[in-house]
Parts: C-alpha cells; sequence; structure tokens
C-alpha cells in the first residue's frame, strides 16, 4: 500500500517563534526599548522569509498582504523603539511632519 502523504513543512516558523519569545522576554527582564526592538526586527525577518517564498505557518493571507503586514508592523516596533527615550530624534520626526 502506497498512500502518499503530504508532509507539512513548518518553515521558518520555529526560528520567528523562539526569537519572538526572546524578544518578549527582553521586554519584560531587561530593558522596553531592546525588546521591542528585537520583536520588530523578527516581525521584519519574517516579512523578508514570507517574501522570499518560505511558507508553512507563516502564510496566513496571499503573500503580498503578509509581507505588507509583517513588514510595516515590524518596522513601527523598531521606530517606536527607537523613538522610546529618544527627545532629540521625537523632535526631528515631529519637525518633518510639523507645517
Amino acid at each position: 500500500m502506497s498512500e502518499n502523504y503530504e508532509r507539512e513543512s513548518w518553515g521558518p516558523y520555529p526560528l520567528i517563534l523562539a526569537s519572538a519569545a526572546v524578544g518578549v522576554g527582553l521586554i519584560f527582564l531587561i530593558d522596553v526599548r531592546w525588546g521591542g526592538f528585537a520583536v520588530g526586527a523578527v516581525l521584519m525577518l519574517g516579512a523578508a522569509l514570507r517574501f522570499a517564498g518560505y511558507g508553512g505557518p507563516l502564510a496566513v493571507r496571499s503573500r503580498i498582504t503578509d509581507v505588507i503586514t509583517l513588514g510595516l508592523s515590524g518596522f513601527v516596533l523598531v521606530l517606536s523603539s527607537l523613538l522610546l527615550y529618544n527627545n532629540a530624534l521625537k523632535a526631528l520626526i515631529q519637525s518633518l511632519f510639523s507645517g
């Protein structure tokens, strides 16, 4: 009996999950800025891997939707972690958006 079983591919999902867990641990144990930066970087890494065609459990929606959602979320987390205690950088960004 030769039954064809489709093997489920996890792809980079365990790496992304473990890295995100480390980032959340950094938030609680070390510093909010470092943890937020790490989680944001992991989200952007997930976006890059999803763009490269790796799916597995990372593939929730269409590829372009996943890449935009993960990339934008990661970028916002990294930017907000950089802005958290940096008043000079906050003033620079606010001056860019003020008329």
